[in-house]
């Protein structure tokens, strides 16, 4: 392991004890023996998840590399709401959606919590769906009110020009709704992760913190 991975990594588990299940290989977030404490009470790591392959991903990549027999995963999706809505927002999330949309939401990512129950059935998963004006303000909201250790976020491959523009417009002016991935690794309460997987041929993920860009992280 070179000096940046282990550093990377040491930072990986000094804010949020991030460990591998026993069953996984040595390439992921620790190799260190699970604390007793941690073990006990368990984390509670949220991913956010939709109907694209993205989010899929970053599921696969937090059960094989970070998931604890003692953790629980809450599958996070986001909706829209409509203008009509927005003032109902602010008394709370799920309870404002009808029946039909609730149920056609939970419908969308009821495989990648099949997907959880199969690959890590000791480990507890529930999926909620929420409702707000803006993504990245609305998951924050939630990471922080119950309580998340860990915000992991799949990120699209993006060109070197767009993350350089996307760098510069951050810099001249608040992260906006446009700006999911950002804004929530920079302002969520806890630890967030956006996870990117590689192409067949180089292998592996690119891991994007608040501290760390695009790092590669062998799968």
């Amino acid at each position: 392991m070179g000096k940046k991975e282990g550093f990377f990594l040491n930072r990986l588990r000094a804010h949020v004890r991030v460990q591998p299940p026993t069953t996984t290989s040595h390439h992921s977030c620790s190799q260190e023996p699970p604390n007793a404490s941690a073990e006990t009470k368990g984390r509670r790591i949220i991913v956010v998840v939709d109907s694209c392959s993205e989010s899929k991903n970053a599921l696969l990549w937090t059960l094989s590399h970070c998931a604890q027999p003692q953790d629980s995963i809450l599958l996070l999706h986001f909706l829209k709401a409509k203008p009509s809505q927005s003032g109902a927002l602010a008394t709370g999330g799920e309870e404002t959606l009808d029946k039909h949309t609730a149920s056609k939401a939970y419908q969308k990512v009821s495989t990648l919590r099949n997907i959880c129950e199969l690959k890590r059935p000791e480990v507890k998963t529930e999926m909620v769906v929420v409702q707000g004006e803006e993504k990245g303000p609305t998951i924050v909201k939630e990471a922080r009110e119950r309580g998340a250790s860990l915000l992991v976020l799949g990120q699209k491959k993006q060109h070197a020009t767009w993350r350089l523009l996307m760098i510069w417009a951050s810099q001249t002016r608040p992260l906006t709704k446009t700006d999911t991935v950002e804004y929530c690794i920079n302002n969520a309460p806890c630890m967030a992760i956006a996870v990117r997987k590689r192409g067949k041929k180089v292998g592996g993920y690119t891991l994007t913190t608040k501290r760390h860009k695009d790092f590669w992280l062998l799968a």
